[in-house]
């Protein structure tokens, strides 16, 4: 399978190496631990890969090691179709990228470029260089059919004339 014959969906991607068996933390891991459980297979850089070797490292990081070489940085995949339904009201990140931005009151903010991991949220990257949490407090609603995100006023210095 290459990307060509599927949808992949990042998961992660390969961290700092952890001893010397070739195993690697996963930066930006998923939330769900069984995508990096032994004999789970993954796509590097769009490639099919193994995991061999699955444990945790600090702070319950995942550790992983592959039956191939990764170069570190390499985003690690799977088939969007292997993805669980999402539950009424949840969203994958990925599915928020390319969706319009609309502030109350119908003021244009601009699409979302990209869903940025932060630490204590993530944020949502505009293609308008603004940058949003994606808290409650600020994300009103997430309209997948419509293609649309409302976000409270307030979060965005009005624009001046």
């Amino acid at each position: 399978m290459s990307r060509s014959s599927t949808e992949l969906v990042a998961v992660g991607r390969v961290g700092r190496p952890h001893g010397l068996d070739g195993s690697f933390f996963v930066e930006q891991a998923s939330d769900d631990p069984e995508r990096f459980a032994k004999g789970a297979v993954l796509y590097v850089d769009g490639e099919r890969a193994e995991i061999v070797v699955s444990k945790h490292g600090s702070g319950g990081r995942p550790v992983i090691h592959l039956d191939r070489e990764a170069r570190r940085g390499a985003e690690l995949a799977v088939p969007r179709e292997t993805l669980p339904p999402t539950a009424e009201g949840e969203y994958y990140a990925f599915q928020l990228v390319g969706l319009q931005v609309e502030e109350e009151g119908g003021r244009a903010l601009g699409r979302v470029a990209q869903v940025a991991p932060g630490v204590a949220h993530d944020v949502l990257e505009l293609d308008s260089g603004v940058a949003l949490p994606l808290v409650e407090a600020c994300v009103r609603e997430v309209d997948l059919d419509r293609g649309r995100i409302l976000i409270a006023a307030g979060f965005i210095e009005p624009q001046l004339p």
